[in-house]
């Protein structure tokens, strides 16, 4: 597990979240637009008997914060909020502003759930070519993905 010394989001790779969302109680935010859970996919949960939490955290086609992003989240939890949050984009970037984000709000409220960000994200950092998907991320690590 790494951390940012400047964050208090964790950061795990993307077989590392595959491994503790096994676990009771945890959850996976795609925090990308509705565009690319379209065109590009989405990781899939289903051999985890879980489903993926979709919401926007920038807006398209501004690409401004949503401002319901928190509320949009946490009524999917209802009164039952997970041990543990795990935030995914397309690269990292994204999911860690959003993962740092709901850690702050968490604590206002006095939850103890736990924010980790998905590093290299679902389709990771660009190749020489300038292309995702084929130098690391989610996908690249053969991690179960689907398109709609």
């Amino acid at each position: 597990m790494v951390t940012d010394d400047i964050s208090d989001v964790a950061e795990v790779l993307p077989n590392e979240a595959w491994e503790q969302l096994q676990q009771p109680n945890t959850v996976l935010v795609d925090v990308r637009t509705k565009a690319e859970w379209s065109f590009v996919g989405f990781p899939d949960l289903d051999d985890l008997d879980k489903e993926v939490i979709k919401v926007e955290w920038l807006a398209f086609p501004e690409m401004s914060v949503n401002p319901e992003f928190t509320g949009e989240l946490f009524s999917r939890f209802g009164d039952r909020f997970p041990d543990k949050i795990f935030f995914i984009c397309r690269s990292g970037v994204r999911s860690q502003d959003a993962a740092e984000y709901v850690t702050d709000v968490l604590a206002e409220i006095g939850r103890k759930t736990i924010c980790v960000n998905v590093a290299e994200g679902f389709e990771g950092d660009l190749d020489g070519s300038k292309h995702r998907g084929n130098k690391n991320g989610w996908k690249k690590s053969k991690l179960a993905w689907r398109q709609s």
